[in-house]
């Protein structure tokens, strides 16, 4: 059974930071393709962040580009998303995904598993 579970949510000041975390199991977490997405109150799902299965390549929403940053450790099962000079716009519940091999997708419906989310909300 594949899991996948969202850690380091909390509170923060607008300017701070923050670093989610992502355990994945049940699967070859080396063969996935990870991504990140959120959903603020009243707003739909959009995508944050992915990286590859290999670790090459990353891509980033225009709205977090040069504040957030994509990591996974392969051999820990982990993708981690640093968050940097956060903004109360980024308050949202925050998901882990994981689609098998692919490319860094922006589009939800490729992604295979989910988490069931972390909440983070910035304080102006």
């Amino acid at each position: 059974q594949v899991q996948l579970v969202e850690s380091g949510g909390g509170l923060v000041q607008a300017g701070g930071s923050l670093r989610l975390s992502c355990a994945a199991s049940g699967l070859t977490f080396a063969r996935h393709t990870m991504g990140w997405f959120r959903q603020a109150p009243g707003k739909e799902r959009e995508f944050v962040a992915a990286i590859t299965w290999s670790g090459g390549n990353t891509n980033y929403a225009d709205s977090v580009k040069g504040r957030f940053t994509i990591s996974r450790d392969n051999a820990k099962m982990t993708v981690l998303l640093q968050m940097n000079s956060l903004k109360p716009e980024d308050t949202a519940v925050y998901y882990c995904a994981a689609r098998l091999w692919g490319t860094g997708s922006n589009y939800e419906g490729n992604y295979d598993y989910w988490g069931q989310g972390t909440q983070v909300t910035v304080s102006a």
